[in-house]
């Protein structure tokens, strides 16, 4: 596409710590140079910020095909709203949603991963021709998920997740955030490929929202390079879905302490996309495309720009809070490690991120 940054030029060098882990090695996925952007396609009636919005078959596919007309790289289909809170759908009804919106969308030549967390429906969404499996539980939901992934050879999404939606929020406690999904994370990856699962082809999710408060989820964002490498060794790419979720509209409340509402957080959401993006983000997952489509193309030439001179995907900045040498993915130098992204001082070591215990409600509103 025009704007799309180059592949390296030169020597094509990228120093260590500083280059973003390449997608998945295979599976027809877009690989662009740059970070990609998924659209969200919600066929659910209760979903956190769209429910309802595209439960007719109908109307899902017609929002697929504008969100991919809008600049989607893959467009990511789910039938089971994950928002905190809610219940479980029976695996028919969530099969009933999704089959047909993800074969037309296929049919129509769009990029389609599929958004569940049962074997039975990843199985029928890649006969149906989706590329990826986007797994909010990382195998824990339903453990046939890896043989089934391992078996097709596709790539894989692995999610730091804690429980399912209804409980999930009670279990937001953490000692360092980073670290302990980090681990967790770490564990579900070597679980995946134990069970077949090819190293080259999964990529990594901390799950913002999924079991975390405002503060978990800052700290994550500001330290994007840790997660990537899972506290140390291989690099894997990493998927970011901050849209519109509520830490962002607590961010942004009004005086009164009203959180914004969630599609009145799209603008942050594209500030957001472009930090991750220029901190090395493989994929941002949104419901708002055009704009995060920009942001992206913006963040890729932002990277290639850098101090070091470094061309390309492996430019200055890599999936990390310290995007430069000057340890800042922000030039006002509010996001490097020891400081905040959020305006209350939480978001860094230097802050309380991940030192909070008493969990409080709603602290996340994964899609």
């Amino acid at each position: 596409m025009t704007g799309d940054a180059p592949t390296a030029t030169g020597s094509g060098a990228v120093l260590p710590g500083q280059g973003r882990a390449p997608g998945p090695a295979a599976g027809g996925l877009p690989d662009l140079g740059r970070c990609l952007v998924m659209g969200v396609v919600n066929v659910t009636p209760d979903s956190f910020s769209d429910g309802g919005e595209c439960f007719a078959p109908g109307a899902a596919i017609s929002h697929g095909l504008r969100l991919a007309a809008e600049g989607a790289d893959i467009i990511d289909v789910g039938g089971e709203s994950t928002r905190p809170g809610a219940d479980r759908i029976p695996a028919a009804e969530e099969l009933r949603r999704v089959g047909p919106v993800i074969r037309e969308l296929a049919d129509a030549g769009l990029t389609v991963s599929v958004d569940t967390m049962r074997a039975a429906v990843a199985e029928m969404a890649l006969s149906a021709g989706a590329k990826l499996v986007n797994d909010v539980s990382g195998g824990l939901a339903d453990p046939a998920m890896r043989h089934l992934v391992a078996g097709a050879g596709v790539p894989y999404v692995v999610m730091h997740w804690r429980g399912h939606s209804a409980v999930m929020q009670d279990m937001a406690r953490y000692g360092d955030v980073v670290s302990e999904v980090c681990a967790e994370l770490r564990s579900r990856v070597e679980a995946a490929v134990s069970d077949g699962v090819d190293p080259a082809l999964i990529v990594i999710d901390p799950g913002l929202g999924f079991a975390k408060l405002p503060e978990h989820n800052w700290a994550l964002l500001t330290r994007l390079r840790e997660v990537s490498v899972l506290g140390g060794g291989r690099q894997f790419p990493v998927l970011v879905g901050a849209s519109r979720k509520r830490f962002i509209g607590r961010l942004l409340a009004a005086a009164d302490g009203t959180p914004r509402p969630f599609a009145a957080s799209d603008d942050a959401t594209i500030a957001l996309t472009a930090l991750a993006a220029a901190a090395g983000a493989w994929c941002v997952r949104v419901h708002a495309v055009a704009a995060n489509a920009d942001a992206v193309r913006v963040a890729a030439r932002w990277r290639m720009a850098g101090p070091l001179g470094v061309s390309g995907p492996g430019g200055a900045s890599g999936p990390s809070g310290s995007a430069g040498p000057g340890g800042s993915a922000d030039p006002g130098g509010s996001a490097a490690p020891g400081g905040s992204v959020d305006p209350g001082g939480s978001a860094g070591p230097g802050g309380s991120a991940g030192q909070r215990e008493a969990p409080q409600a709603g602290g996340g509103d994964p899609a």
